[in-house]
């Protein structure tokens, strides 16, 4: 029994997709924290799917595949910026048609050169294909990723929830505002080899979304945050192994499962408190 248990744990390719999953769960959950909060999930889908046309370019002129995902990606969220403050149009508008003209591009380059980098790959990741190296350099985009974060995360959180009241505390909001997009696209690109692109955006939103549901104080909600991806990570590429699915796909089942558990406790707490609420009132009437 317990020889069956430890099985995964037998085969270097498997405790190498654990590792790199946790590794990216941790920047990941942190930062969905702050999108949540600010209403930026779809900016995390836009950045996520722009980085395909950097991939293919940085492949054509045969340089690091990372850095022409981080370049586009920061065009996308600078691009997005710029539209939104010299035009009428809506930012998740903006949004949208920036990253599905980039997606596109991406797709056309892609069918126009020759490549052994097959798409799936690209698009939802190969967990179970890293290596020591891809651990590495998903260990040090994250480890920076997260200590920005720490480090500034009052900073962030004033300016997520409020801009007017953090300029007028003297922080510079448009620092905070790139620097965020900077911090974004350096997460995505940390996550592009292990769980793709399209899937990336479940580690960005649902780990910041289950928490808000579960906690009300922002200390909590981190912790909560962190938590949950790290456990869905684990358990997601630990039982694909047993199912014989892709480690990534079971991941982000694991944390919707998670997500709609905690919405019905939510609402079920919300209920008993406002039908608490109404016997108080109804008994005050009475008396």
């Amino acid at each position: 029994m317990m020889d069956t248990l430890l099985q995964p744990f037998q085969f270097e390719f498997m405790t190498n997709a654990m590792i790199i999953s946790i590794v990216i769960a941790i920047p990941a959950s942190l930062l969905s924290c702050f999108l949540v909060l600010k209403g930026w999930s779809l900016m995390g889908d836009a950045v996520a799917h722009a980085v395909l046309p950097g991939i293919v370019i940085a492949y054509i002129i045969n340089i690091p595949l990372v850095v022409g995902a981080f370049v586009a990606g920061m065009v996308c969220a600078l691009l997005t910026g710029f539209l939104k403050d010299n035009s009428r149009v809506k930012q998740d508008t903006v949004m949208g048609v920036v990253f599905s003209g980039m997606f596109g591009l991406g797709i056309v380059l892609y069918t126009k050169i020759q490549s052994d980098v097959h798409l799936d790959h690209i698009l939802f990741g190969n967990m179970l294909g890293v290596g020591t190296s891809d651990i590495a350099t998903t260990f040090t985009i994250g480890m920076f990723v997260t200590g920005l974060i720490l480090i500034k995360w009052r900073d962030l959180l004033l300016h997520s929830f409020d801009e007017v009241q953090a300029k007028v505390t003297g922080l510079s909001v448009r620092i905070i505002h790139y620097a965020l997009l900077v911090i974004l696209s350096l997460t995505i690109v940390s996550a592009l080899k292990a769980v793709g692109i399209i899937l990336t955006i479940a580690m960005l939103i649902a780990p910041g979304s289950i928490a808000f549901l579960l906690t009300k104080r922002f200390g909590h909600m981190m912790m909560v945050s962190v938590l949950v991806a790290c456990l869905s990570s684990f358990l997601g590429v630990y039982a694909s192994f047993y199912i014989d699915s892709a480690p990534a796909p079971t991941i982000v089942l694991i944390m919707t499962v998670i997500f709609i558990l905690a919405f019905v406790r939510s609402t079920y707490l919300a209920k008993a408190s406002r039908n608490k609420t109404s016997a108080q009132v109804s008994l005050t009437e009475e008396a």
